[in-house]
């Protein structure tokens, strides 16, 4: 049963750039820890990382590093068309561009909370979610001129939902404080039409289709956590997270099906070519492909062992991102 969301505050978070600097110009960049990567129209790559670094590229080998007023670690990177995009991190940190990643504005930064966010995603210039760790979740309806939070109990086990309303009546500041601290991870949100998917910490998945105002959790099928999820080609689900964990749903998020990936990495990111492959990539260098909507994978494990954290299909390669930064990766049919 759908949950109505719940909205300790309605407050809008105010800007704060207090001890925020710039980061630095570094030749190194590109071999750096880099978190996400997208591609906007297929032309320009926008990776993000670690120390508020922001590289992009219109070929997928050359890189300049973006002029960026923060030097927190960068989680994720969205862009809803080719001007305007946002870029999530520590600190609870949101950055926006409207000039397609050539400059970068703080619209949010807030070192007191001392958690990240860990993906953002826009429905239009003016709509727009930030998750993240705890149970973080910030919400906008002009652009991120202002962000307000929003806790969503109905991720939480029944009965910690009745141990936060009993603390909730008897000490409020005390109800705040763990209101802050007992939901899960949110590691990803995609969007898939008009529904979207959340994916997280303890096998969390969920749907919405009021832009997340509201959650329905799917069926529990693995207690550890997941990192990504995706539709394929043909129409299916695909989840992937700790431990080499891939299932498959064939119609929208029930029943699922283990997927054996031959592997016990760590599974962070699903990628989809334009010739009906899907890769998944992950720890210690694992790369799978399926041929077959998913139903299957092959290993095409990396030899450097490096973690792949995030990719996107780019002129008939996959572009990642890893620990030890940009990495370009052949994958002949």
């Amino acid at each position: 049963m759908r949950l109505l969301v719940i909205l300790l505050s309605l407050l809008t978070i105010p800007f704060i750039n207090a001890q925020a600097q710039d980061a630095r110009i570094a030749t190194l960049a590109t071999k750096s820890l880099l978190l996400d990567i997208t591609s906007i129209n297929a032309a320009k790559l926008v990776a993000v990382g670690e120390r508020g670094h922001i590289l992009l590229s219109s070929d997928g080998t050359n890189w300049q590093q973006a002029q960026v007023p923060v030097q927190e670690t960068l989680t994720a990177v969205y862009f809803v068309d080719e001007f305007n995009g946002w870029a999530v991190g520590h600190a609870a940190t949101i950055l926006a561009t409207i000039d397609g990643g050539k400059t970068w504005q703080l619209q949010q930064y807030l070192p007191q909370t001392q958690k990240p966010l860990l993906d953002i995603l826009f429905a239009d210039k003016n709509n727009g979610i930030a998750i993240g760790a705890y149970g973080l979740f910030y919400r906008t309806n002009d652009g991120g001129e202002s962000w307000s939070i929003e806790y969503h109990n109905e991720f939480l086990y029944p009965e910690d939902q009745a141990y936060l309303a009993d603390l909730k009546l008897q000490d409020e500041e005390a109800y705040l404080d763990e209101q802050s601290s007992i939901l899960p991870h949110f590691n990803r949100i995609v969007a898939d039409g008009r529904t979207l998917y959340l994916a997280g910490e303890t096998g969390l998945i969920a749907k919405s289709n009021d832009f997340g105002v509201s959650w329905e959790k799917l069926d529990a099928i693995y207690p550890g956590s997941f990192y990504d999820i995706n539709r394929t080609q043909d129409g299916n689900l695909l989840v992937v997270g700790l431990r080499g964990h891939v299932f498959r749903s064939l119609r929208n998020g029930t029943p699922w099906q283990e997927i054996n990936s031959h592997v016990t990495a760590l599974l962070s990111a699903i990628v989809l070519s334009d010739d009906e492959r899907i890769f998944i990539l992950g720890n210690n260098g694992v790369l799978l492909e399926s041929r077959d909507d998913g139903a299957s994978f092959t290993k095409l494990l990396q030899k450097d062992g490096k973690a792949l954290i995030a990719g996107v299909w780019y002129k008939n390669k996959i572009i990642a991102v890893s620990d030890v930064g940009i990495k370009t990766i052949n994958v002949t049919k």
